[in-house]
């Protein structure tokens, strides 16, 4: 591959999307890579793994997007795909926090070729409440961002579990519960995570699909493939006053997801300020 070849340009693209994911994923593919994008809603991405567990989640993110491309272009004759798997739970450095962990896979069957956008992002509603009441319910729909945000709930009743989804408006809500109430049993509301139902999950997959951009756009310097992106964190920048290396970055591991071509380029900065090292600020 050259190094003026454009590896995307003209190419179709199929989103592997059941939620409408290509309403921000595409227009960024389409104007930074030139790729004509389809959306791709006739690929079962529920039968990998649903958020509320009627279809247990038996891959890892990584592996679950793989697999939706895999079906995207066997179902589209499409030999370039793009998918997104998110997670939820506690912040990986703030552990009292939320947090939205989002993946978004390219595949290229046609050069056998994967690159992925990560972005980790405490901007989300992630939440769950047992509900006792409907000024309770409305309370935590409120705090949840409703109706622009989904909200579902769950009766817990044994041997009679039931999931009501795609409510829209407070009356569909209220109506809801009541059901659900007249049934007996503990009643669980939690946010909606499904993406055409959280406008907030929407703009962290947008983040994520920027850093896979900007690795497609990077070329490697030996094969000119994209992809061409840090691989490792070399950590141990040296204390300005001390000199005792810290946990701030010394330098980066790039590597070619295609050749293997490997490279380390040294941080732009030669010392960490102090306020950062172990030594000097304990």
């Amino acid at each position: 591959m050259g190094a003026g070849v454009d590896p995307y340009a003209g190419r179709r693209l199929v989103i592997a999307s059941m939620h409408g994911k290509e309403a921000v994923i595409a227009p960024l593919l389409e104007a930074a890579l030139g790729v004509q994008c389809i959306a791709g809603s006739g690929v079962d991405t529920d039968r990998l793994g649903t958020f509320t567990g009627e279809v247990a989640r038996t891959l890892d993110p990584l592996a679950a997007a793989r697999e939706k491309c895999r079906l995207a272009m066997d179902l589209y004759d499409c030999d370039l795909a793009v998918a997104s798997e998110g997670s939820f739970g506690p912040h990986p450095s703030l552990a009292w926090l939320p947090a939205d962990d989002e993946l978004v896979l390219l595949a290229d069957r046609a050069s056998a070729l994967e690159i992925c956008g990560r972005e980790v992002s405490a901007a989300t509603n992630y939440s769950h409440a047992d509900i006792d009441s409907g000024a309770a319910l409305l309370d935590f729909a409120q705090r949840m961002s409703f109706p622009s945000h989904g909200v579902i709930l769950r009766s817990a009743t044994p041997g009679r579990e039931r999931i009501i989804k795609d409510l829209t408006d407070e009356t569909a809500l209220l109506a809801a519960w009541e059901r659900l109430r007249a049934m007996g049993g503990s009643i669980r509301a939690e946010t909606d995570m499904r993406a055409m139902r959280n406008p907030t999950r929407m703009q962290v997959i947008a983040q994520a699909t920027q850093k896979l951009i900007n690795k497609a756009r990077s070329r490697c310097p030996e094969c000119s493939a994209p992809g061409y992106s840090i691989t490792t964190i070399i950590h141990g920048l040296p204390c300005r006053w001390c000199g005792s290396p810290t946990r701030s970055a010394a330098g980066y591991q790039y590597r070619c997801a295609k050749c293997g071509y490997e490279r380390t380029k040294p941080s732009e900065r030669a010392y960490e300020d102090p306020m950062y090292c172990d030594v000097c600020n304990p």
